[in-house]
């Protein structure tokens, strides 16, 4: 095991007490579920009989994309069970919400226990997964190292590998050497994302596309649509989807900016953040405003309608004239435009996106997209806003060119599930052979004695230790 991993592995072990306090306070900021605080130390399995294979998605973005890949899974393999876990709340909510109801019984959901060697093991030893496959970059040093161990087939599913990582990555390569070591199969996003694993030491890496190029379309309640387009009736909607702190500024300054020239206009803010609805609205300085979260609809005088709730996306991008694809005025990396591509929304981007660099290459080539570009400071980045959706507002032809265009981009990823799903049953055994609630444990030796396979540093997300581990590099 490299130095890197026996740093983690010691780290995370001295820390475990005082995590049980930092949950707790997260729970009371809302950002953990109190009840469920013991699946966080790998408690509450509940391995049900026959094959199970585990999926981990961090949170909103990697749980939508694997949804068609949880229905072409069970379509394919009837007798199989799935465990998602989610490290965030908000990837629970929706994962409960956009799962189809005949899928429901068979999948189970957990939150993925912090990387704590006991707590780790503890949950693989109640769930004793027959393969397990992480989504995007969710690495986790010990429970990798556990995996191995165990050699319980993994994979890295529609992998995005950043240049930020990558550059780190190069400060530990033996580490990377041991990760790509742990997985059988690895498929990338992206020729990039592949390039950059190949550098890290990733044997063979296949491409068969990004999972969130072949999502549905987001869903809308047709009741509450209905009652929404009643409520705005014919002013022109301007969206910002998915925001990020500092974003809502400049949004609320284009709509100033292009209130005298549009009659009307509506601005719709949905932050990527819902709790962050009130704090928003506190920005307005002037402007009539509105919060879904507080069941209000807009009324004739609402200027921008702050849509604080989770899981309702859809509704905006059915009824947007032009929308800013948030995450992309801040150096955040751009949330995904393929959402509004489906669904017929003409779309701006700012100048933040490389965590959509290959669609966002697409949609742009494809005049699917307008990129709006503008200096650092707000003042400019206003003003370029304000000038980008006047002009898909005041040309409808525009508009509908664009639109037609992004959705022929969108429906690239047709049949990408299938793929994927093909490929991870081939790591599990057949039939009924796998791991039921009777078939003997494989012992963590690894995790028991530190000299398994040293695992890699987490490259994306926030950590839910709070911080990123304390050596090796993490993007």
């Amino acid at each position: 095991m490299s130095l890197g991993g026996r740093l983690w592995y010691g780290t995370a072990t001295v820390v475990a007490p005082a995590l049980r306090p930092f949950l707790r306070r997260r729970a009371a900021r809302g950002k953990e579920i109190a009840t469920r605080l013991p699946e966080r130390e790998g408690e509450g399995a509940a391995r049900p009989p026959g094959r199970l294979l585990w999926l981990h998605a961090a949170s909103v973005g990697e749980t939508m994309s694997i949804l068609p890949l949880l229905s072409a899974l069970a379509a394919r393999a009837p007798d199989l069970n799935l465990l998602v876990t989610t490290v965030t709340v908000t990837g629970a909510e929706l994962l409960a919400q956009r799962l189809p109801p005949e899928l429901a019984p068979r999948v189970l959901h957990r939150f993925l226990p912090l990387d704590v060697p006991g707590w780790v093991s503890r949950f693989l030893d109640g769930w004793r997964p027959d393969a397990a496959a992480l989504v995007e970059s969710e690495l986790w040093p010990n429970l990798i190292a556990a995996l191995a161990a165990r050699g319980t087939p993994l994979a890295l599913v529609n992998a995005r590998f950043s240049a930020r990582a990558a550059r780190r990555w190069r400060l530990a390569p033996g580490l990377g050497r041991e990760m790509m070591a742990a997985f059988r199969l690895v498929l990338a996003q992206s020729e990039a994302d592949a390039a950059r694993l190949r550098d890290l030491g990733a044997p063979l890496v296949e491409i068969p596309g990004n999972l969130k190029e072949a999502a549905p379309p987001l869903p809308a309640d047709p009741v509450k649509l209905a009652a929404l387009r009643t409520a705005i009736g014919a002013r022109p909607v301007f969206l910002a989807a998915s925001t990020h702190p500092g974003e809502e500024a400049v949004v609320m300054a284009a709509h100033r900016l292009l209130a005298p020239a549009h009659p009307g206009l509506l601005t719709v803010i949905v932050p990527r953040h819902p709790a962050r609805g009130a704090a928003i609205a506190a920005e307005a300085g002037g402007l009539a405003v509105s919060r879904r979260a507080t069941g209000a609809l807009p009324t004739p005088h609402t200027m921008v309608h702050v849509a604080d709730t989770l899981g309702e996306l859809g509704l905006f991008y059915r009824l947007a004239s032009a929308c800013l694809v948030g995450g992309s005025l801040v150096p955040h990396g751009g949330q995904n435009p393929l959402e509004p591509a489906r669904l017929g929304c003409p779309i701006l981007l700012g100048p933040h996106t490389w965590n959509f660099a290959d669609p966002v290459a697409r949609l742009l080539a494809a005049a699917g997209a307008r990129r709006v570009v503008a200096g650092p400071d707000a003042v400019d980045q206003a003003a370029a806003l304000a000038a980008a959706v006047t002009e898909v507002l005041t040309s409808p032809d525009l508009g509908r060119g664009m639109a037609a265009n992004a959705a022929a981009v969108a429906a690239i990823g047709a049949g990408l599930p299938e793929v994927v799903a093909d490929k991870l049953l081939r790591l599990l055994p057949r039939g009924d052979a796998g791991a039921g609630p009777d078939r003997p444990l494989r012992l963590p030796l690894g995790a028991l004695t530190g000299d398994g396979v040293s695992p890699p540093w987490r490259v994306q997300h926030e950590s839910p230790l709070g911080a990123d581990p304390p050596a090796g590099p993490a993007a």
